[in-house]
């Protein structure tokens, strides 16, 4: 009698447990985003506050004299997941980084590590519904159909015209790529560069507050809608805007108005 040395054959790929599996591993990153979630904002609720700022800044000072290095990382490392779990508290740190490490270092921290935990949960989004979400999305209308037509024109341009502009909520502008097909080369340079103004702008808030601490009072965080500083920023937007304009003006044939079907024009005429 000879032994049997034929390979055994492979797992059927329609069995029960295969589909289970593989919804699972789809569904990971997302689940893992959720219970992160649920988790930062029970541990956490309404702690992450200018109050708590105010109250623990000595402490931070002291602890951030005595290790920068750990200090720094370990508040890039809390920003990140901040931003990946959509937690509160996001403005708070935005006004500790600046109050710690001052404009231009807390500003590039905080870019970074915000950009960091916005491609984190775009990914997470992309990889679980992704495409199927987009393809559901088709043919609809409302909001996220004219934010679709928007990336189908200008990608690059649209995407930093909505970081500079915060028309939606950030969490938002995060997650709404990802069931659009936007590359990730993409969306992680206009996530960078498109906040960055903003930032800047709180972190120069931040910046300033151990005068405020010292007279008892609270941040001017309606200091972006101060002329001198909207005022750039709203041409950073128009500057966005401007291709898209272009092209939708170059678009349309002689005789169209503006929002008119291409060619109606035409049709009307004759």
């Amino acid at each position: 009698m000879t032994e049997d040395t034929r390979p055994e054959p492979p797992p059927d790929p329609l069995a029960p447990e295969a589909p289970r599996r593989s919804a699972l591993k789809r569904f990971l990153p997302l689940i893992v985003v959720a219970l992160g979630a649920g988790l930062g904002w029970w541990l956490l609720g309404d702690r992450l506050t200018f109050e708590t700022l105010r109250e623990n800044r000595e402490a931070l000072i002291a602890w951030r004299d005595e290790s920068y290095a750990l200090v720094a990382a370990a508040y890039m490392l809390a920003y990140v997941a901040v931003v990946a779990f959509s937690l509160p508290g996001a403005l708070a740190m935005t006004l500790a980084g600046g109050f710690l490490f001052g404009l231009w270092p807390g500003a590039l921290m905080i870019v970074a590590s915000a950009t960091a935990g916005a491609t984190l949960i775009f990914l997470a989004a992309k990889t679980s519904l992704g495409d199927r979400l987009a393809k559901a999305l088709e043919g609809r209308g409302g909001a996220m159909a004219r934010f679709r037509r928007g990336i189908e024109e200008n990608e690059i341009w649209f995407l930093l015209l909505i970081r500079l502009v915060p028309v939606m909520p950030f969490f938002v502008a995060n997650l709404a790529p990802a069931f659009l097909g936007v590359g990730l080369r993409n969306y992680v340079l206009t996530t960078f560069f498109g906040i960055m103004p903003g930032t800047v702008v709180y972190t120069w808030v931040g910046a300033g507050l151990g005068e405020v601490f010292e007279r008892g009072g609270t941040p001017d965080l309606g200091i972006i809608f101060e002329p001198h500083v909207l005022g750039p920023l709203l041409g950073l937007s128009a500057l966005a805007a401007l291709p898209m304009i272009v092209k939708a003006v170059r678009g349309r044939r002689p005789g169209e108005a503006p929002g008119e079907a291409p060619g109606k024009a035409k049709e009307d005429a004759a």
